[in-house]
């Protein structure tokens, strides 16, 4: 395993942490600036929608630098946007703080993903992009439960502190371990080679390049990937598939209290439990994408939607809840390095933009199965309904993703016969 991705892990585990960390620290905050909770919530809201115009804004504006530059930029700007939060003085300070950090999520993650496959041979690139997620996953397993813990035990500001201290580190270890990336490979160039018009075929190793011929990054040329409808098919994918699984996460406290009884201590240990199944789940999906990429999706999307809709039927059990909490994350997470996987094949010659874009995409979902979540709430059909709403939502990813594929094969360029041979008459 290169260290560099151990370097993008650290990276990944940091900026989880600054977006899930916050949950548990909403309290003392509130008390400290002396706002509603509803205004507190203004420091999760905003952050969400600055990662999604942060993935995308600040890829295009950074296409053209070398890419090990941008990681190392951008984890400057993380600390920089989590330093201002520890010393804010201010309600408003400390939402612009969140606002700075948030700008480089999903960029990084969005260029640190091609990084990633880069670093390692074709037939493990999608291992390589569960890797960095991993340190994502493994924020929300032990950084969220310990950061919540430090807060408490002394000062939020103090959380703030150790995330700046993480960026630190993560940032050393980029500059040290991640290759530099300006100049496109010989296996780059056969990427380039391809057409945006011929997708890869299932288990085929996806080459990446993000390069026009001459090695240089082009804005124009990852713009142009945006033309081929599987890259709108994938985004759709994944609006649809990961925002059902987090709109149901998002109300999941309510569930396993109201429906399920636990007592509220429970919930931080019921969290942790579905953390361990993003973990498993990030990894298991990226052995699976790296082998059969469309097939594992499909397969991974559908079972999520069987659990889901199996939660909603049993969340009065606390055994059954325990297992489809487990099974939530790893089945929810398992779909991430194969629906980024997916979107850079399909992007192929210039796979940074779109990169980013899913990263976004990911931010929409969670916002629409969020939005539609509250709203089966608020009609007044049981906690148990975001579960079914997130059900109908990966449901649609299934098929919207059969779909896709269908098309995907019929416009996939048939070769031409090969010509008869004429045999002699004796």
């Amino acid at each position: 395993m290169p260290l560099g991705l151990l370097a993008l892990a650290v990276g990944g585990f940091g900026i989880g942490l600054t977006e899930f960390v916050i949950m548990g620290l909403l309290p003392e905050v509130a008390a400290e600036f002396g706002v509603t909770e509803a205004v507190a919530g203004y420091l999760i809201s905003g952050y969400a929608l600055a990662v999604a115009v942060g993935a995308i804004g600040l890829t295009a504006a950074v296409i053209r630098l070398d890419r090990k530059t941008v990681l190392g930029s951008l984890m400057i700007l993380f600390i920089a946007g989590n330093l201002v939060s520890a010393l804010a003085p201010t309600y408003e300070l400390l939402l612009a703080g969140r606002i700075l950090a948030a700008l480089c999520h999903g960029a990084f993650f969005g260029i640190g993903a091609v990084v990633a496959a880069d670093m390692v041979a074709p037939s493990k690139r999608a291992g390589a992009i569960a890797m960095m997620f991993a340190g994502l996953t493994t924020a929300n397993v032990l950084g969220v439960p310990f950061g919540t813990f430090l807060g408490q035990q002394y000062g939020w500001r103090s959380t703030f502190w150790a995330i700046t201290a993480i960026g630190v580190v993560a940032l050393v270890g980029i500059l040290l371990l991640v290759p530099s990336t300006r100049r496109a490979s010989g296996a780059h160039g056969a990427a380039a080679a391809r057409t945006s018009s011929t997708p890869p075929a299932e288990g085929d190793p996806v080459l990446l390049a993000g390069a026009t011929p001459s090695g240089t990054p082009s804005l124009r040329t990852e713009l142009a990937a945006f033309r081929n409808p599987q890259v709108w098919w994938s985004i759709l994918v994944t609006v649809l598939g990961f925002g059902g699984m987090f709109g149901a996460f998002t109300y999941i406290a309510f569930t396993v209290t109201e429906v399920g009884g636990f007592a509220t201590t429970s919930v931080p240990w019921l969290l942790v439990l579905f953390g361990v199944g993003l973990f498993v789940g990030n990894f298991l999906g990226g052995k699976a994408a790296d082998r059969y990429l469309t097939t594992s999706l499909l397969v991974i999307l559908a079972v999520l939607t069987v659990i889901l809709a199996v939660f909603a039927l049993t969340a009065t059990s606390q055994v059954m809840t325990l297992v489809s909490l487990f099974l939530m994350g790893a089945f929810g997470f398992a779909t991430v390095p194969g629906l980024q996987m997916r979107i850079m094949g399909h992007a192929q010659a210039a796979p940074t933009m779109a990169s980013g874009a899913n990263i976004a995409a990911f931010n929409v979902g969670n916002a629409l199965g969020a939005w539609i979540g509250g709203l089966a709430i608020a009609a007044g059909l049981g906690f148990t309904s975001p579960l079914w709403a997130g059900a109908a939502l990966t449901l649609l990813a299934v098929v919207a993703l059969g779909v896709a594929t269908l098309q995907e094969r019929r416009t996939a360029v048939t070769p031409a016969p090969a010509p008869l041979t004429t045999v002699p008459a004796a």
